[in-house]
């Protein structure tokens, strides 16, 4: 039974990303992802403009008219989102937790999926593989995975990326359309040069083997300290605490710098593997983000 709270949240949410599926999402979606391939649907009569190379010259020959073979892309694809619930994504300074903000998006990009008659499947990781729910279509389907994302709760703290990725390839073993869903917070791999190099090596790896695309959570708060005086911070995926007196313009100043060049690090590694991302805050609306995200992904594609 599920409690009324949760359920409360859930329907929100489903009515909430249906509408923005119905009026925004849907056909954006459709332009942007490629079916797996082209079938033949039917013949007719050839018209100005038509490519001759869709000629059907048995038809033609029987009829005495110019026919064109007509083909229909092949749509039903599969699409595996994937959601770090590491306790750094149970954090936010305004509207909503980057979990909620997460699941918002999981159930935006699951509703366009089944819309166009895709299937969708679930990855819910922290340092370890939480769970895995298999690719499938409906609704019904759909309101399990946003529930699985928003009350899920994990065993794990921090966030191992690599080890996701490396039990999406095992158990995707046919390319899918894959959004990983995460604030990126794997702060003592980065630190390692050589856990840094595997990283980019295993992002490398998801990107050739499937569709793979970055869904980035952050939060302004990370990106600067306001003015407050003593402030106790403790890192939510490592448990230790620190105590700064946020009143200092030097460490503030140190604060913002630090995370812009962690930003730029992070964009920098996306780039070089040619993996997209969309960036998205909790204080701001993450409809354009996504709208500008299939755009460019429909530029590509034509």
């Amino acid at each position: 039974m599920i409690p009324k709270e949760l359920f409360k949240k859930i329907k929100r949410i489903e009515i909430t990303t249906s509408r923005l599926v119905s009026d925004v999402f849907a056909g954006q979606y459709h332009s942007a992802f490629k079916g797996q391939g082209i079938e033949f649907d039917e013949v007719r009569e050839y018209q100005p403009g038509d490519d001759v190379r869709t000629i059907d010259w048995n038809v033609t020959a029987r009829t005495g008219k110019p026919y064109v073979k007509k083909f229909i892309e092949e749509r039903e694809l599969t699409v595996m989102i994937m959601v770090d619930v590491s306790l750094s994504c149970r954090f936010a300074s305004v509207n909503m937790l980057k979990s909620q903000l997460a699941a918002e998006v999981a159930a935006i990009l699951a509703f366009s999926a089944i819309r166009n008659n895709d299937n969708v499947g679930l990855i819910i990781f922290t340092d370890k593989i939480e769970k895995f729910i298999p690719p499938k279509k409906g609704v019904g389907h759909v309101l399990r995975v946003i529930r699985e994302v928003l009350y899920f709760e994990p065993e794990g703290n921090s966030t191992d990326i690599i080890n996701a990725l490396e039990y999406l390839n095992k158990v995707m073993t046919r390319k899918t359309i894959c959004f990983m869903i995460s604030d990126f917070f794997p702060a003592r791999i980065t630190s390692d040069s050589n856990a840094s190099e595997n990283l980019k090596k295993s992002l490398a790896i998801a990107n050739r083997k499937h569709d793979f695309f970055f869904n980035r959570l952050d939060d302004h708060r990370e990106m600067e300290l306001p003015d407050c005086g003593l402030i106790a911070l403790e890192d939510a995926e490592t448990g230790n605490e620190v105590l700064i007196d946020s009143s200092s313009a030097s460490l503030r100043k140190q604060y913002a710098e630090n995370n812009i060049n962690r930003l730029s690090e992070r964009e920098k590694l996306f780039r070089s593997i040619g993996v997209d991302y969309i960036n998205i805050s909790t204080d701001a609306p993450y409809t354009d983000a996504i709208v500008k995200f299939f755009l460019k992904r429909r530029r590509k594609r034509y």
